[in-house]
């Protein structure tokens, strides 16, 4: 399982030539690489690492909140998306270094290109096609419940 994470990690990053690793956190370049990585394997946990009240206004659907000192198991790639590129690589470096986990990717762009992925509300606005996953229970944080996304929008 773990070497199918890696493979699918590695044809996200090499379909952009200009991705940018730092440390353990590779920042994703584009929404390209991004659906790749989630078409590739499923990763064991989204992190919200925005401010609260930001999370609150514009919630982001089936991820983890990020508070210092969180706790996953991280048993496939960890996805993290903040308020800045810089932001979600330092919260990347802090969890991939607290919870020993190998595969950490920062989203560049943040909610934004996080929203043109999956859609930003019930209705799916800002997708243009299916896009599904399961992150399969206990994968993440401890005693978080099965998490699905789902994207459609009409046609």
């Amino acid at each position: 399982m773990r070497a199918i994470v890696r493979f699918g990690l590695a044809i996200a990053i090499a379909a952009t030539a200009a991705s940018a690793a730092r440390g353990g956190v590779t920042l994703l370049q584009d929404q390209a690489q991004l659906e790749s990585l989630l078409k590739a394997a499923p990763p064991c946990c989204i992190i919200d690492a925005r401010p609260e009240g930001v999370r609150k206004l514009l919630p982001l659907a089936d991820t983890v909140p990020y508070r210092e000192g969180l706790r996953i198991d991280p048993t496939s790639v960890v996805v993290v998306i903040a308020e800045s590129d810089a932001r979600a690589v330092e919260i990347g470096d802090a969890i991939a270094s607290a919870n020993r986990a190998k595969d950490v990717v920062a989203v560049k762009g943040g909610a934004s290109t996080w929203r043109a992925l999956v859609g930003g509300g019930p209705d799916g606005s800002g997708a243009s096609a299916p896009l599904r996953f399961v992150i399969p229970k206990n994968t993440c944080e401890q005693g978080t419940p099965l998490q699905t996304l789902i994207r459609s929008k009409p046609q």
